[in-house]
Formats: structure tokens, sequence, C-alpha cells
């Protein structure tokens, strides 16, 4: 069956199926590249931006609550500073808790699993009771220079919700990196995979083509040198083999090219030698043509050199003839005019005779005349 199809169509076979082959190793290669470029893009906006966002929030409260403690420390210790560097405090930790809060708001934008939903619904909580219990008093405090109130509250209120709230931004830090670590371990996973799948591709891939290519290569190599044989043994003046035809591709064409080359060599030379036969025959008749064309030259030669000595003689009595011939033209001549004479007198004898004809009719006539008057009488 295999050996029906035409070369052309085994190498078109061979290319497709390496092409196709190719095509599959560069389809999963872009799909785990595409997985890969989603992940590390998830990674990046959903997880380090998250977790530099939360940073951020973190880093604030707690500057926050040690710009409060300075605050406390400093006007409650045994030499106080002026306090216009309280209120600049006052005003720095106002200004940072509204920074706090955008960057909030833009962090509960971002996507979030339901876990991390639920933890950033609990810490938004615990940051609300903060500010609202212990961070807000507190400012105020300052703000009003009862520092008293503000050491109160920091050493109670304000400490005890700032812990809560920072316990829940520390789930949530750990939450992100537990979810980054996760998404980098499925990475690995489908690089592992597609890399696995890759490497089975690409050796039954080379595999199969060697295979092909072996197979190709053998079935018109092997046909290829059996035409070589057989026209080397034509070459050779071999005629009488028998060319196998083993297949319906091209170099099957070919064998059967040289088989009916073969055998029309065959019936060319048979005729040529039946050719070469009649010639021999019709080569040794001509050459006994050619000897008794010779004797026969030799005696036509003879006769020749005879008629030739008869021609001479013959020459001579044409002479006389001819002499004759002028001598009769001239007696010719004279008894034509004698002849034209005797012919005019001959014309005068007719009239003459018509004449007579004439008087015998009248003649005749009378005669009757008479004849008819004797009867009646």
């Amino acid at each position: 069956m295999l050996t029906n199809l035409s070369i052309k169509f085994r190498l078109i076979f061979v290319i497709g199926f390496l092409s196709l082959l190719l095509v599959a190793i560069g389809a999963i290669g872009l799909s785990s590249l595409s997985a890969t470029n989603d992940s590390l893009k998830d990674l990046y906006e959903n997880r380090l931006v998250v977790m530099g966002h939360l940073e951020e929030v973190s880093t604030r409260m707690n500057r926050n609550q040690m710009l409060i403690s300075e605050s406390v420390v400093s006007q409650l210790s045994a030499f106080p500073e002026d306090v216009a560097q309280v209120d600049k405090r006052v005003a720095e930790i106002r200004s940072t808790m509204g920074s706090i809060d955008e960057i909030w708001k833009t962090y509960l934008a971002a996507d979030k699993t339901p876990e991390e939903a639920a933890l950033a619904k609990s810490f938004d909580s615990d940051r609300s009771k903060y500010g609202r219990e212990a961070l807000l008093p507190a400012v105020a405090a300052l703000a009003s220079h009862d520092f008293q109130q503000a050491s109160e509250l920091a050493q109670g209120a304000l400490s005890a919700n700032y812990a809560n709230a920072r316990e829940d931004m520390k789930k949530l830090l750990d939450l992100q990196l537990a979810i980054g670590k996760a998404e980098f371990d499925a990475a690995e996973v489908r690089y592992e995979r597609a890399r696995n799948i890759s490497i089975v591709l690409i050796v039954l891939g080379l595999f199969m083509a060697l295979a092909i290519a072996y197979w190709l290569i053998r079935a018109i190599t092997l046909l290829l040198r059996e035409a070589v044989q057989a026209a080397e043994r034509v070459a050779a003046g071999d005629l009488t083999q028998t060319v196998n035809v083993r297949s319906n591709d091209e170099t099957g064409h070919l064998m059967q090219a040289m088989q009916a080359m073969n055998s029309s060599l065959s019936h060319i030379v048979g005729q040529v030698r039946s050719g070469t036969e009649t010639i021999s025959v019709a080569s040794r008749q001509i050459a006994s043509g050619n000897a008794d064309l010779s004797s026969r030259t030799e005696q036509q030669a003879s006769s020749l050199e005879e008629t030739a000595s008869s021609m001479e003689e013959l020459t001579s009595t044409v002479k006389q003839n001819a002499e004759n011939a002028r001598q009769a033209n001239q007696l010719v001549q004279s008894t034509s005019e004698v002849a034209v004479k005797g012919g005019q007198v001959v014309g005068q004898v007719v009239e003459t005779m018509a004449s007579i004809k004439d008087s015998s009719r009248k003649i005749a006539d009378i005669i009757g005349v008479i004849d008819s008057i004797a009867f009646q009488t």
C-alpha cells in the first residue's frame, strides 16, 4: 500500500508531520509562556502592588504611633520641648491619616480572594475602631496640649487597638506571601508539565522523523540502485534481463520506462540483425553482379571498338548518301517542274473532257428522241 504512494506525497507527509510537530511544540511553549505571563502579571498587580500598599499602610500607622509616643514623652520628661514641635507632629499625623485612607481605598479596589476579603474587612473594622477610639482622641489631646490625657490614651486604648489592627495587617501580608508562593508553585508545575510534554514530543518526533526518513531513503535508494544496475546491464549489451517493477511511485515509473526501453532496444537490435543479414546477402549478390558486369563491360568495350570502326565506314557511306540525296533533290525539283506543267495539261484535258461529256449528253438526248420516234412509228 505504502509503495504505491508517490515520492512527492511521502515528502509532503514527512514535512507536514514535522511541521505539525513543530506547531504542537510551539503551541505548548506559547501556552506555557502565556500562562506564566498571566501568573506574573497577577503576581505583580494583585500581590506585589497590593503588598506595597499594605506595607505602606502599616508603615504609616507605625509612624503615627511613634509621633504620638515622641510627643507624649517629650512633654512629660524633666525637660519638655517646645509645644510647636508637638503641633508639627500633630499636623504630620493628620496628613498621614489622610494618605492612609487613600492607600487603603486603592487596595480595596484590587481583586481579592474570599479569604483575603474577610481579612481586609476585619482589618478595616479594627482600623476604624483604632482611629475612632484611640488615634483621633489622642491627636485631639495633643492638639489641645493635654499631654496627660494623650499619655493615658497612648498606654491604654491606643496601644491595644493598634495591636489588633497590626495583627490583622500581619495576617494580610502573610496571606499575600502565601498566595504568591502558591502561584509560584503552580507556575513551576505548569513549567514542568510543558517541559515534559515538549521533551516527549521532541523525542517522539525525532524518532518518527528518523524512522520515516530511513524508510523513505531506503525505498528510494533501493529502487534507484536497481535502476542503475539495469542501465549498466543494458550498457553492457545484456538485453535479456527482466526489470522488476515493485511500486507505483516515481521510481516504479522509472523502472517501467527502463523495462520499455529494454524491450524496445531488444526489438531494434533484432531488426538491425535481420537487416544486417539481408544486407550481407544483398552485398554478395551485388559482388556477383559486379563481377558479371565487369565481364560484360569488357565485352561491350570490344563491341564498342568494332562499332567505332563500323561508324567510320558508316560515316563515309552517309557522306556518299548525302551527295546522292543532293543530286536526287535536284532531280526531284526538275520532276516537280515537269509535274506542274503536266498538271496544267491535265487541267486542260479535264476541261476538254467536260465539254465532250456535255456534248455526249446532248447526243444521248437526241438519240433518245430518235428512239422514241422510231418506237412510235
